[in-house]
């Protein structure tokens, strides 16, 4: 069965609350530190009617990309993010 948008926002909400359960102190961080993005990001999607899967992911990644240009994070945590990021993802 294919996710819809509101499926895939809810199991991503799950997976950070189950990181905030359960998480060790540098997964807690990441969970935060993406939170964070994710809401802007799902907010930003509504606003403009972008309610695609497809549509969140890329500006999530677009969103992680301008915090990392300008600094936020040093290298191995922004990888360590991303892959964060990517673990998160419902299968």
């Amino acid at each position: 069965m294919m996710m819809n948008f509101e499926q895939y926002c809810a199991a991503i909400e799950a997976a950070f609350d189950a990181t905030v359960e359960q998480g060790s102190d540098d997964e807690l961080f990441m969970a935060g530190y993406l939170h964070g993005h994710f809401s802007l990001v799902v907010a930003r999607c509504e606003l403009d009617a972008s309610l695609t899967i497809t549509a969140l992911q890329s500006a999530m990644q677009e969103s992680l990309q301008q915090a990392f240009e300008k600094g936020e994070l040093d290298g191995d945590d922004q990888q360590q993010v991303q892959r964060f990021w990517l673990g998160l993802q419902p299968a």
